[in-house]
């Protein structure tokens, strides 16, 4: 199943439907939601094939529950009603929101495991946020985890957990330990590969389902050109599946 009925609207993979929730495959290009490109977005696109797939009149509802940067792919949530928006929204509040990630990096960090307690400053004329070790003014609170997986060829692939949800964390984070992803030019990247999107994937989303309160887990294993092709398809779904309970 997917979504995409607009002429030559991108087909967005469907992981799993009801009648609250809807959970999808983002599309590594496509904007969360509506920016100042005017380009197809994630929430116009969605609400056009519920619309049209099944047959609503009128406006229909979708909320944004959480958001993935325009150059990265994967695993994305959406709530159907209002209410279960306002109960998934809260779960991203207290924590109960998980979000894994993979992402290749350019060298290997010093730790072959450890977890990041960092502060970052968003500056939103800019797009672009400040990392620092210490709390600092207007600075909010960043922490994740990461595993090695696999190295090869001055690479490192790695599994994230994320334990907040800031702009640009990972992105941020990684490079702030000397190992940028690799594409990202804003975060230090060099430009040494013909590689155009961020090397970063939501491996998945996982929330109490905002009606029956069953945790629920949906996943994605990165797939397409990027850096993805650099790894064989073991090494990406053990690495989509080291911190999924």
């Amino acid at each position: 199943m997917a979504a995409g009925h607009e002429p030559n609207s991108p087909v967005i993979p469907v992981l799993y439907e009801d009648n609250h929730i809807i959970a999808v495959v983002k599309l590594p290009g496509i904007p969360s939601q509506e920016d100042e490109t005017g380009d197809p977005d994630m929430l116009t696109l969605i609400k056009q094939d519920l619309k049209i797939r099944h047959n609503k009149p009128g406006n229909v509802f979708l909320g944004l529950v959480h958001r993935l940067d325009r150059p990265v792919g994967g695993a994305m949530l959406f709530a159907k009603t209002s209410k279960a928006a306002s109960r998934l929204s809260e779960a991203v509040r207290s924590r109960t929101f998980g979000k894994t990630y993979v992402c290749v990096v350019h060298g290997k960090p010093a730790k072959q495991q450890d977890r990041l307690r960092h502060y970052i400053w968003k500056d939103a004329k800019r797009n672009q946020v400040t990392v620092f070790k210490e709390p600092s003014p207007d600075a909010k609170e960043a922490i994740l985890e990461y595993k090695v997986c696999a190295e090869a060829g001055g690479y490192s692939l790695i599994a994230v957990k994320l334990h907040t949800g800031r702009p640009h964390q990972i992105r941020a984070q990684m490079a702030y330990i000397g190992c940028p992803l690799v594409a990202d030019r804003k975060y230090g990247a060099p430009g040494t590969t013909s590689v155009s999107d961020i090397a970063l994937w939501s491996t998945s989303v996982e929330a109490p389902h905002p009606v029956t309160k069953e945790r629920q887990c949906f996943r994605s294993v990165p797939y397409g050109s990027a850096a993805w092709s650099w790894w064989r398809s073991e090494q990406l779904e053990e690495a989509s599946n080291i911190y999924i309970e």
